[in-house]
């Protein structure tokens, strides 16, 4: 049997197109934001927080392995909360403050937006599937994804997350294709690659911290 070429691709939002940004940066910002003056120099290892910050969401998984989190904005509140509890330097007033700036980092990498200017000029259908707790609407205005996009899917508001295959076929119908013509792009093997149970062929690319994430492989694949 001939392969389906692929018309439409889906994506992951964090890690996939943007970058979760400068953790120390991150950190300066929330230090600002709750009234410390001293900033970083405040901090009796502000290193040791940053590389904490870093990986937050890798130590919500472990609170919340099913991703809660991910499917009302409340929940998503709470288990940040729970997990920030237990980051070094970091105490209730500064975790409101750096919850408040999160995305206020989140950069898109530099070849995120070639590439999907690249795919929408071949004639693809482009979307975006997150596994999320809030709205990413305002942070897509402000850097130029919303009108790249032909659908956006969130967790919290389709009621279902990845891996989940419910979220995959959501996705598939906001973008009018089939799994057989569409492509998943993301960097989480057990949230991603979920895609591959329903037949979405599926590439991930794992987190990379330069500016580039290698998404000029998409376009390779959709030929």
């Amino acid at each position: 049997m001939p392969v389906t070429p692929v018309t439409a691709v889906l994506f992951d939002v964090h890690s996939t197109l943007l970058h979760g940004g400068d953790p120390h940066a991150w950190l300066a910002a929330g230090l600002a934001r709750a009234g410390r003056s001293d900033g970083l120099a405040g901090l009796e290892d502000a290193d040791a927080t940053a590389t904490w910050l870093d990986r937050v969401w890798e130590h919500a998984r472990v609170l919340d392995p099913e991703a809660r989190r991910d499917l009302s904005p409340a929940e998503h509140r709470r288990v940040w909360d729970e997990t920030t509890a237990d980051g070094p330097g970091l105490d209730p007033p500064l975790a409101d403050a750096l919850y408040d700036v999160m995305t206020d980092h989140w950069t898109p990498y530099d070849d995120t937006l070639p590439v999907l200017d690249a795919l929408r000029a071949r004639g693809v259908r482009v979307g975006a599937l997150s596994n999320i707790g809030f709205d990413l609407r305002p942070l897509f205005e402000r850097i130029g994804l919303t009108e790249r996009l032909d659908a956006l899917v969130l967790s919290y508001e389709a009621g279902v997350a990845k891996p989940d295959p419910a979220i995959f076929r959501h996705a598939l119908a906001a973008l009018g294709s089939t799994p057989q013509e569409t492509l998943m792009v993301g960097d989480s093997w057990q949230d991603d690659a979920g895609a591959a149970g329903i037949g979405v062929r599926t590439l991930v690319l794992p987190r990379t911290d330069g500016p580039e994430h290698g998404l000029d492989l998409v376009l390779r694949l959709v030929g």
